[in-house]
């Protein structure tokens, strides 16, 4: 945060925007510490966008009760998540008995972090750019595009050469380095496994690349 925080002050802009682009929870063994950071330790003369990721989503859909994604979620990143808000997931009888976790996460999960998860956005769009956790899928208006390809779409957008009308910045597949295309940025670097965060800064025509 301090790179950004340095970047800004070096730049004379009337307005800030700082947009995360999803899967707060899961990439690591903090996801509890991660939105409490987030929800707290901001710098507060940006305006923050929140994006909703596919591993977030699935958390959501976990707690409602929905457990069709379980059998992604859960090996993906999802009993370190529970594991976070101080559960065993791996409790004798717990993980065959899934309503039960459920239930223990939705006591420990405080309530601030399931209204920040709930009011994340699907995409953000501002001047030449549009954002989505995933993509889109190429060929429909950005306006109708459907929250589920904007948040798991992979292989029709990372192969499309066509112009989406603005390049749109993304996360969700990981690469070595910022994956920059003419119609697309994906800037995943997969930093759970990685250690490499990486953030886009763009300033009217401008780009540059901030990475730990």
């Amino acid at each position: 945060m301090k790179s950004i925080e340095d970047d800004v002050a070096s730049h004379h802009a009337d307005f800030y925007y700082l947009v995360f682009l999803g899967d707060y929870v899961d990439r690591g063994v903090d996801s509890k510490g991660t939105i409490d950071f987030l929800l707290n330790k901001l710098p507060q003369n940006m305006t923050r966008i929140f994006l909703r990721g596919n591993h977030d989503d699935a958390l959501l859909n976990f707690l409602d009760g929905d457990m069709t994604s379980t059998s992604f979620w859960l090996p993906c990143g999802g009993t370190a998540t529970i594991a976070s808000y101080g559960i065993n997931p791996f409790q004798p009888g717990v993980t065959r008995d899934l309503d039960t976790l459920r239930k223990k996460l939705a006591e420990n999960i405080p309530a601030d972090h399931l209204e920040f998860l709930k009011s994340t956005q699907f995409s953000f769009s501002i001047g030449d750019y549009y954002f989505a956790h995933a993509g889109i899928m190429p060929g429909i208006p950005l306006e109708g595009q459907d929250n589920q390809d904007l948040m798991w779409v992979r292989n029709e957008f990372l192969a499309s050469n066509e112009d989406h009308g603005k390049v749109v910045v993304h996360g969700h597949s990981p690469t070595a380095h910022p994956d920059v295309q003419l119609n697309r940025i994906g800037i995943d670097t997969g930093a759970f496994a990685s250690g490499k965060l990486t953030c886009l800064v763009l300033q009217g025509s401008k780009r540059s690349i901030l990475s730990t």
